[in-house]
């Protein structure tokens, strides 16, 4: 099984859709545009997060960044540090009160943001979710590594460490799509193809470390002969992996997405392995969704979009790939490390 996952074809597909068209409009055929791909002066686009010092949405920022200096378009990175779907919200309506040209959003819950994107499309701004997403919502497109195909290769890696044989249980964050369907495909996974991994228990860690810690230890006290716990996020994977030391380590610990704490711990062998989402392409991909839509004039394809009235630059979804972290290779996912290869200050500038 390979440890890093390749894009998919959605995404090669949209890349070389993305070059045609550059080239197509930069030959000056039939554009609307006399700079495609070049923002006005002053054009911005916004990311927007919840738990906004989460090391995840870092190397988001950077790449859409990127994309955004290449065509001369300005970023802002905003949010709020907690996890309280309130307070996202109030900061989204901070940011529609200020009629940028585009959102990049990760919406903590989907249902309450159905309302304040729809409002957003009304005003004519295009809103682009990633990693979770609000699909009743009236956002343009949505760009994510593929949550099912992320729990069904963790499954895969723990099952075989363990050969095929044992006990495993689930920390959860029930109510976050990505997480949710992390969690089932990983479930569904072992019951497919490894009859005999046992799930003994599931529990609501709710990407709290201290609950993950507290749920481990009585998980394990009542299933001494547990050999594995998944969980579809970091921060749970700190209490876990606290417990699951104390508790002699034969509990392999394995998680969704890295941050510094939990790549030491995997080097030194007190998180077995994380899955992590390509967040680099999540942004740099989910600004040009972005920009495309705001400047949908540019295509006028062979539809219905004028008499529907939807945005023709509308992709539905695409698939940013994925990677299997071990002490192998996580090495190369640090932070800091490509903040200072690429000489940036971050979500700073």
């Amino acid at each position: 099984m390979s440890k890093l996952l390749r894009l998919n074809t959605k995404v090669k597909r949209l890349v070389c859709a993305v070059s045609l068209s550059m080239t197509v409009l930069a030959g000056g055929i039939q554009t609307a545009s006399a700079e495609p791909f070049r923002c006005k002066p002053g054009e911005t686009y916004y990311m927007n997060v919840m738990v906004s010092g989460v090391e995840y949405w870092f190397p988001v920022y950077e790449m859409m960044k990127q994309a955004a200096q290449s065509m001369g378009c300005k970023t802002v990175y905003t949010g709020t540090p907690e996890y309280d779907v309130n307070k996202q919200l109030a900061t989204f309506e901070q940011i529609l009160a200020k009629k940028p040209a585009g959102i990049l959003l990760h919406p903590m819950n989907p249902d309450p943001f159905i309302e304040p994107i729809n409002r957003a499309a009304e005003m004519g701004i295009p809103v682009v979710t990633f990693a979770a997403d609000s699909p009743n919502s009236n956002r343009v497109s949505f760009i994510t590594s593929d949550n099912y195909q992320e729990g069904r290769y963790a499954a895969d890696t723990v099952a075989e460490a363990m050969g095929g044989k044992g006990e495993y249980a689930v920390l959860e964050n029930p109510g976050q799509d990505n997480h949710d369907r992390r969690v089932s495909a990983f479930i569904e996974r072992m019951k497919e193809k490894w009859p005999n991994m046992k799930l003994v228990s599931r529990a609501a860690s709710n990407t709290d470390a201290t609950k993950a810690y507290n749920a481990l230890m009585t998980i394990a006290q009542a299933h001494p002969n547990l050999g594995a716990v998944f969980m579809p996020e970091a921060t749970s994977a700190l209490g876990a992996a606290q417990a699951a030391k104390e508790l002699g380590g034969k509990i392999r610990v394995m998680n969704a997405d890295v941050n510094a704490k939990i790549l030491d711990m995997i080097k030194s062998g007190e998180v077995f392995g994380a899955v992590n989402p390509n967040q680099g392409v999540q942004g740099y991909m989910g600004m040009m969704l972005l920009y495309m839509a705001a400047h949908s004039n540019m295509i006028d394809p062979m539809n219905d979009y004028k008499r529907a009235g939807f945005n023709p630059m509308g992709v539905p979804f695409v698939d940013n790939g994925f990677a299997i972290i071990t002490k192998a290779n996580a090495d190369d996912f640090y932070w800091d490390k490509y903040l200072s290869k690429r000489g940036t200050k971050g979500i700073n500038e």
